[in-house]
C-alpha cells in the first residue's frame, strides 16, 4: 500500500513538473500574459494555477513509467524548448502590429516620436505602441486568449512528451510566421504607404513648380494631419483585418505543426 502511494505520488509530481516546464514557459512568452510590464511573481503565480488546471488534461500524455535522472532531465529540457517555441510563435504574430506601426510612423512623419513601449520594455515609435496595446486589449476582451490555452493543450498532440522534437520543422514554421506578420504588417500600414508616396509625388511637382517655396516645411504638418485622420477612419478596419489574420495564424500552426 505504502509502496503504491510512493509511486503514485512520485509519478504525479514528476508529471506535473514536466507541465508546468512547458505551460510556464510559454506563458512567460505569450502576449498579454508574458509582456514586460507584467510582474515575474505575477506570471508565475498564473502559471502554476493553469498547470494546476490543465494538469488532468496533460496528465495523459505524461509517459508511465518515468524514466530515470538523466532522461528526466532530458525531458525537462525539451519541454521547455517546446514551451518557448508555442510562445515564440504567438509573439511572432502580435509584432505584426509592431511592423505596420513602424511603417505608419515614417510613412506619416511622426517616426521621431519615441517613447518607451511597455510591452516591449524598449524604445519604439508613438504608433507601434499604440497599436500593440491596443492589440493585446482586443485581443483579451473577444477572447483569444483561450485560443492560446487551447493551443498549448493541443501541444502535447503536437509534440507528445519524451519524443524528440524536429528541429528542422520548428525553424521552418517559426521563419513562415515571421515572413506571414511581416506581410500582414505591409498590409495594415498599405494605405500609409500609399498616402506617402502620393504626398511626396506632389512635394516633387510642388518644388518644379515653385522653387522658391520651402516644401518639406509645408508638406510635414500636412503629411501629419492627413496621417491622423487616415489612422482615425480605417483603426476599426484595421483591427478587424488583423484580429482574424492571428486567429488564421494561430489556428494553420496548430493544424500545421504535427
Amino acid at each position: 500500500m505504502q509502496s503504491a502511494l510512493e509511486t503514485f505520488l512520485t509519478l504525479h509530481v514528476f508529471a506535473f513538473m514536466l507541465t508546468f516546464t512547458r505551460l510556464g514557459t510559454a506563458i512567460m512568452i505569450l502576449p498579454g500574459i508574458g509582456d514586460a510590464y507584467v510582474p515575474n511573481r505575477v506570471r508565475l503565480n498564473f502559471a502554476l494555477a493553469l498547470s494546476f488546471i490543465l494538469f488532468p488534461l496533460a496528465i495523459n500524455y505524461i509517459p508511465d513509467p518515468l524514466p530515470d535522472t538523466f532522461g528526466l532531465f532530458t525531458l525537462i529540457v525539451m519541454e521547455f524548448i517546446i514551451g518557448m517555441f508555442f510562445g515564440i510563435i504567438t509573439r511572432i504574430f502580435v509584432m505584426a502590429l509592431d511592423t505596420a506601426g513602424m511603417a505608419v510612423s515614417v510613412s506619416s512623419g511622426f517616426a521621431n516620436a519615441q517613447l518607451f513601449n511597455p510591452a516591449l520594455a524598449t524604445q519604439g515609435s508613438l504608433a507601434s505602441a499604440f497599436f500593440i496595446i491596443t492589440g493585446i486589449v482586443i485581443l483579451f476582451a473577444t477572447g483569444m486568449h483561450h485560443l492560446f490555452i487551447r493551443g498549448m493543450v493541443e501541444t502535447y498532440e503536437l509534440f507528445p512528451v519524451g519524443a524528440i522534437p524536429d528541429t528542422g520543422s520548428m525553424a521552418e514554421l517559426v521563419a513562415r510566421a515571421v515572413s506571414s506578420a511581416f506581410a500582414v504588417g505591409i498590409k495594415i500600414a498599405a494605405p500609409f504607404l500609399v498616402v506617402s508616396v502620393l504626398i511626396y509625388v506632389g512635394m516633387g511637382v510642388l518644388s518644379r513648380l515653385m522653387p522658391q517655396v520651402q516644401v518639406f516645411l509645408l508638406a510635414l504638418p500636412l503629411q501629419i494631419l492627413i496621417g491622423l485622420m487616415l489612422l482615425s477612419m480605417i483603426l476599426s478596419a484595421t483591427y478587424l483585418f488583423w484580429i482574424t489574420e492571428f486567429e488564421k495564424a494561430i489556428v494553420f500552426f496548430l493544424s500545421s505543426a504535427g
